[in-house]
């Protein structure tokens, strides 16, 4: 058994379960106990720690009650078997145990036990043990109360202190890069405490991190001046003055042992004239790919004096690290030196002012801190004095803006100046001749070399397909894939696909690509944190959007805002990497970004989505009205929806279905958001809607997302709804080969459409059934099926339906040997599809025609008509029906080259006829 106080109050079993202590009181009662171990604690004490404030009439019995449930749950598993024993002594209770078992008295005993040992590989082994002890803050879980707090307090001293020991013995030892992870975790935990600052900055600088120790310093000292009102103490400023020397592995504040120093008289000769400072941060590990981009720095830094360049790119996406392994890369090029400078421009400290950055450029180029100049002007000329005529890089990192950057800037012609920022530093290309290298995701395969760096290789080829599904889910940003990595290193039970299944599920995405204090959504708050107002409201409202594909008409819907404000918006969200521009008015959100962005709106803005869905549906119908001219609209708007400040237009057939294809998976999204939301009046109505895309695509796995609108149209009640959803999913199923499945939807359609009083759907329906039947070898009820549908469509003044019907009563008789009826019915069709009707429609029915022409034994007509056909196929890019056509007309043995005018629109196959636009229009 254990008792737990370095973390939440817990008492555990052999077996490491948790008992169930019950409510904060009851567990701050055995904290109290347990600060106090084999003591009387008074019941008055008690009673002060559980209720800071006035204690309530019956606080005695409440506090007896608690006390009389922890020896119960104490006696059930075994605690008196380990000397565990929970007594009354007078207005007193007494927790009697062995000290062993509680942790603070095993931390404690840990860390008096490393400060008497001097051997530092055994102190480090010791107080890594005493550490591990620790699940959280002390006494968690308890009530607040001012004795608990100020226990909790001191353990934390402690522990900090062990951090420092620990820190120090890793010194000893010459292992700077793990006392500086050590030290870097508490210093974000704890930044106003210098001494702990100290030690990392010093212990930075030992791993060759120079410009991250110094920015620790800048970061405190800021922190000091913001919060306290106070400069640094001795012990931080120490730390600084020694770096700034360059003799910080030797020189150390009080609370930080030195390594043992090795002196060295270097000959006055060898001091060079003018330093050459190396400021540059370490070569960063794992670095891979990014050839292009390389190769971008290097024609970008060799064609012009002065070069500059400036990388920009998102949130995580690796400018630091294609920045620095550059620099690295090139460290031949600058003999005279490498300045590095994090701004802070996208920082959770305020971004680093000019003379800050000065004061530090110049010390390390050797101005003594004495001598340097008063006033900011003076230093900014001072740097360009001491950089004229050097062979120098500049590295300005993390840059908010052109302005900050500018007085930066080096004079000397075979100076190099790498800036990178989230933002696109318009002003910096126009007035310093900047040039941009853009930085985007990487692609599958580098993506897959980055995982394998840093897992190893045999974790990634044992599951390939996982690991390029990984790099997909981390959208191909370095920083994901990193902390992804990281989270599988650190949990070997857990294998690639089994991982990339937890990212799949969006709900959790970002939590998961998260380690410690660094993860995606922190990066991209950093840059939310700095827009502009009207493009930080933008953001907060593209949590609804489902896809990756965003037009200024779906923003202005998202954001209820007119167009040219959204417009405005999303230039601003594309100068700060948060969204990609891809053409006029045209943006890539990655789902990354789009997942922080529902974040930030509690409750993921229902008003937002009902905008966005309301706005689909205006976009659909137009898109539906472009692809099938003619036709008559599947459904009508729901009740209530709601106006769109714009919809895209569509200037023909071409450029809606090509609309269509490449929202597809958007629209997918939608259909699951609204049915998630309950909004299911929006959700068959999403679905229904996309039909032009489905006939024409008919064969590529429409299925699921049809009965998912079937199921909303019967939460909706709508009969019609049900109808139609039925009438194309059967459609679809035949098509797939399924034809049994397909007529147990088929023939509940007509029904549904009729009860609802829709007779443009029943006639649909039926057409459907027809076909449908017919390939399954009847030859009386598909007949039956067409005329009625003919004479539904007439009485309802359907010209795009009766066309259909004709279509289909055509291919019916000329297949059963009723030729001279099939030719009737072939006129009548092609009289009613001419313009604006659809141009494979009439495809479709004029070799229909020649086919039943050439039945009649009117040969010569017929091959006019497949010459028509063929001909208007051409002339509109319709290939399937062109093949068809040409098919029949060969079977005449008259095959001649066609024409190549022709005009006219879109449309389908006929029944039965190859290719994945099969059976004309059995939809809507």
């Amino acid at each position: 058994m254990e008792f737990r106080v370095l973390g939440t109050v817990a008492v555990v079993t052999e077996r490491g379960e948790a008992l169930p202590l019950g409510p904060a009181k009851r567990r701050s009662l055995l904290a109290m106990l347990l600060l106090h171990p084999n003591a009387a604690v008074p019941v008055d004490r008690l009673t002060e720690a559980l209720w800071d404030e006035e204690p309530p009439r019956h606080s005695r019995t409440v506090l007896q009650g608690h006390v009389s449930r922890l020896r119960a749950l104490f006696a059930d598993h075994g605690a008196p078997a380990h000397g565990v024993e929970l007594v009354t002594q007078g207005p007193a209770y007494l927790l009697r145990l062995p000290e062993a078992l509680l942790d603070a008295h095993r931390f404690e005993e840990l860390l008096q036990r490393a400060r008497v040992r001097h051997e530092p590989r055994e102190a480090v082994a010791t107080l890594q043990a005493a550490l591990g002890l620790w699940r959280g803050p002390a006494f968690a879980g308890t009530v607040q109360s001012p004795l608990l707090e100020t226990a909790a307090h001191g353990l934390e001293e402690l522990r900090l202190a062990a951090v420092e020991e620990l820190a120090r013995a890793h010194g000893r030892l010459g292992e700077d890069d793990a006392a500086a992870a050590v030290l870097r975790t508490e210093a974000v935990a704890h930044p106003l405490r210098e001494s702990l600052i100290a030690a990392l900055m010093l212990a930075l600088s030992r791993a060759g991190r120079q410009s991250d120790a110094l920015d620790w310093f800048h970061r405190t000292r800021r922190l000091l001046a913001d919060q306290l009102g106070i400069n640094p103490g001795a012990v931080l400023t120490g730390a600084y003055t020694a770096l700034l020397r360059a003799d910080a592995p030797e020189g150390t504040p009080a609370s930080c042992e030195p390594r043992e120093r090795k002196e060295a008289v270097a000959p006055a000769a060898a001091v060079p004239a003018r330093p050459a400072p190396q400021l540059l941060p370490r070569r960063p590990r794992g670095f891979t790919g990014r050839e292009d981009e390389l190769a971008a720095l290097d024609r970008a830094t060799s064609s012009v004096p002065a070069a500059l360049a400036v990388i920009t790119g998102s949130a995580g996406v690796g400018k630091t690290a294609l920045a620095v392994h550059w620099a690295h890369r090139r460290h031949a090029d600058f003999p005279d030196g490498r300045l590095f400078a994090d701004l802070c421009g996208y920082s959770p400290v305020p971004a680093r002012g000019t003379t800050a950055v000065l004061r530090e450029f110049l010390l390390a180029l050797g101005v003594p801190a004495e001598g340097m100049p008063g006033s900011p002007e003076a230093m900014g000329a001072r740097y360009r004095e001491l950089t004229a005529g050097r062979r120098m890089l500049v590295v300005l990192d993390n840059a908010r803006d052109s302005e900050q950057v500018r007085p930066l800037l080096p004079d000397g012609e075979d100076c190099v100046t790498l800036v990178t920022s989230r933002d696109r530093l318009g002003g910096l290309v126009a007035s310093d001749a900047a040039r941009p290298v853009p930085l985007t995701e990487l692609p599958t395969a580098q993506s897959t070399v980055l995982l394998t760096a840093v897992l190893g290789a045999d974790l990634v080829e044992a599951e390939p397909e996982a690991a390029a599904r990984l790099a997909e889910l981390c959208d191909g940003l370095p920083l994901a894939l990193r902390v992804a990595a990281a989270r599988l290193a650190t949990g070997p039970h857990r294998g690639l696909a089994a991982f990339a299944g937890e990212l799949a599920d969006e709900q959790n995405r970002l939590d998961l690509l998260k380690a410690g204090d660094t993860g995606v959504a922190a990066a991209l708050g950093l840059s939310v944190q700095h827009l502009p107002e009207q493009a930080r409201r933008m953001f907060h409202r593209l949590g609804p959007h489902t896809g990756a594909a965003l037009d200024v008409c779906t923003a202005a819907a998202l954001a209820d805002c007119p167009p040219r404000q959204a417009a405005v918006a999303l230039d601003q969200l594309a100068d700060a990497q948060l969204v990609v521009e891809t053409g006029p008015q045209s943006y890539v959100l990655h789902d990354l970004v789009r997942l922080y962005a529902r974040t930030l709106t509690p409750g993921h803005d229902s008003g937002g989505l009902l905008r966005l869905l309301d706005h689909w549906i205006h976009t659909l119908l137009a898109a539906s009205a472009a692809a099938e001219p003619g036709s008559q609209p599947c459904c009508t708007v729901p009740p209530g929806v709601r106006p769109s400040a714009a919809i895209r237009t569509f200037t023909d057939r071409t450029s809606a279905l090509a609309w269509y294809s490449a929202e597809r998976s958007t629209l997918g999204g939608a259909v699951a958001a609204a049915t998630a939301a309950g909004l299911h009046d929006r959700a068959w109505r999403l679905v229904l809607l996309q039909w032009p895309l489905i006939v024409w695509q008919v064969r590529d796995g429409w299925v699921p997302l049809l009965e998912q609108g079937l199921v909303s149209a019967e939460h909706d009640g709508d009969l019609g709804a049900q109808s139609r959803a039925r009438a194309l999913l059967g459609w679809v199923l035949a098509e797939e080969g399924r034809p049994r499945e397909a007529l147990v939807q088929l023939e509940c359609a007509p029904e549904l459409a009729a009860r609802a009083g829709d007779t443009g759907g029943e006639a649909v329906a039926r057409i459907n059934l027809a076909v449908a039947l017919a390939r399954h070898g009847e030859r009386e009820r598909p007949r039956d099926l067409l005329v009625r549908a003919l004479a539904l469509a007439e009485r309802a003044g359907l010209t795009e339906t009766v066309t259909l019907a004709h279509q289909h009563l055509t291919h019916h008789l000329l297949a059963v040997g009723a030729s001279a009826e099939a030719a009737v019915h072939a006129a009548r069709g092609l009289a009613l599809a001419a313009p604006p009707a659809a141009a494979p429609r009439r495809v479709v029915l004029r070799t229909l025609y020649g086919e039943v022409l050439a039945a009649r034994g009117r040969t010569g007509d017929a091959v006019r008509e497949l010459d028509d056909a063929i001909r208007e196929a051409r002339a509109h890019g319709y290939e399937e029906g062109e093949t068809v056509a040409r098919s029949v007309l060969a079977t005449l043995g008259a095959h001649r080259a066609p024409a190549r005018d022709g005009a006219g629109a879109d449309g389908l196959l006929p029944v039965g006829a190859a290719g994945p636009r099969g059976n004309g229009r059995l939809n809507r």
